[in-house]
């Protein structure tokens, strides 16, 4: 590996005139990010939706940080999470990114949804009426990409990516103005051009939904969501 370049002076990403002007790093403020990779857990940071009580939200032991869901055991049985406070919107001039890191403890009979969406208790069953996400349905092995606004679908790409037992990495990049690319595990898959896309806040989330009567696993490894500020 290359030694990293080093400079002393510090890096900006602003005027010499700016506020933060001698700033030795790049203002963060410029940015509005969520990063967590479930080195810690605090419930009260979510509002969870579970369909029984005996399903459990937990650190599991993972090199990097994990957070194991683990449903209760029936049909359709589901555990949805969303962060405490909408707080990301799509706006036209305002690049956003995000990426997610997670495992499915069963990649077919489960259903899943991770991503920006509005506040939805039941998320799987009824779409939310606006987001930006990633979904598997019951019985497929696919992940699939999905935008909706006000109740609409606007973009539906079917299987973007294999779902399986192990870790996968799901992404996508707006560019602010008509286009959103999409990835998985880090690698770009395609893009989609649409003047169509929410525009009022939503929740960083995700949710596991049995897809028969056994408890399922979700294992949430990474939220990263980067907005322009």
């Amino acid at each position: 590996m290359a030694s990293p370049a080093r400079y002393s002076s510090g890096v900006t990403n602003v005027p010499s005139s700016d506020l933060m002007g001698q700033l030795i790093i790049p203002d963060p403020s410029s940015v509005h990010m969520y990063y967590n990779h479930f080195d810690t857990y605090a419930a009260g940071d979510w509002t969870v939706t579970e369909t029984q009580a005996a399903a459990t939200e937990a650190l599991t032991d993972a090199d990097g940080g994990a957070l194991l869901i683990t449903n209760s055991a029936a049909d359709n049985d589901l555990v949805g999470m969303q962060l405490v406070g909408e707080s990301f919107t799509f706006e036209s001039g305002k690049k956003l990114w995000g990426k997610v890191a997670l495992t499915l403890g069963d990649a077919t009979q489960s259903d899943c949804i991770v991503g920006l969406h509005v506040l939805d208790t039941s998320p799987i069953a009824t779409a939310p009426s606006d987001g930006v996400y990633f979904r598997k349905d019951d019985g497929d092995t696919n992940w699939d990409f999905v935008i909706v606004a006000s109740s609409a679908s606007v973009i539906d790409v079917a299987a973007i990516g294999t779902a399986t037992t192990s870790k996968v990495i799901l992404g996508f990049y707006f560019d602010g103005v008509d286009t959103f690319e999409y990835y998985f595990n880090d690698a770009k898959i395609g893009e989609s051009t649409t003047t169509g896309f929410p525009t009022t806040a939503l929740s960083v989330s995700h949710a596991i939904q049995n897809g028969e009567a056994a408890a399922k696993t979700l294992t949430m490894d990474l939220h990263l969501w980067i907005k322009e500020g």
